[in-house]
């Protein structure tokens, strides 16, 4: 019986960045906190975000996630949030200055992998990645689909 990770069994997934593993080939991973308003808290719980076009940059030394979708709240119509703003990422300084740094060099971003609470807090998960190349995807691409192949073969050779 293996031990269960760390610190996983208090999070809950709100949102994955799928698309990220495909496009980009991640060197290293943190996690930040979201400066966020109410009622971008509630519309996470409900599900409503979408990370795939989301990216980070460092503006003036502070590091700050971009074009996140956070839908706006039904019950928040007097003070609703702007769905696309700019939100604020919490990082230890040595985190911002290995982010600033990958950003300074050619072909390389910070994505969002995933969002997720935390001990009731909001995190996300972000990698330092350098976009593949076209050839690239089509390699993971047969990669998968000869494993996929070998498993269907395996599992039929046990019958």
């Amino acid at each position: 019986m293996t031990k269960p990770e760390k610190g996983k069994k208090d999070e809950k997934d709100i949102a994955r960045n799928r698309r990220a593993l495909f496009d980009y080939e991640v060197e290293e991973r943190f996690e930040a906190g979201l400066v966020l308003v109410g009622s971008e808290v509630k519309s996470m719980r409900a599900g409503k975000v979408d990370v795939s076009d989301a990216y980070a940059v460092v503006e003036r030394g502070e590091p700050w996630l971009k074009q996140m979708f956070v839908a706006p709240f039904e019950q928040a119509s007097a003070f609703p949030h702007e769905p696309r703003r700019n939100r604020k990422l919490l990082l230890h300084a040595r985190e911002i200055d290995t982010m600033h740094r990958a950003l300074a060099r050619g072909g390389y971003a910070v994505v969002p992998l995933r969002l997720y609470f935390k001990r009731g807090r909001v995190k996300v998960e972000l990698a330092i990645a350098k976009g593949k190349k076209s050839y690239d995807k089509r390699a993971d691409i047969a990669k998968k689909t000869a494993e996929r192949d070998a498993r269907v073969e395996m599992r039929e050779r046990r019958r």
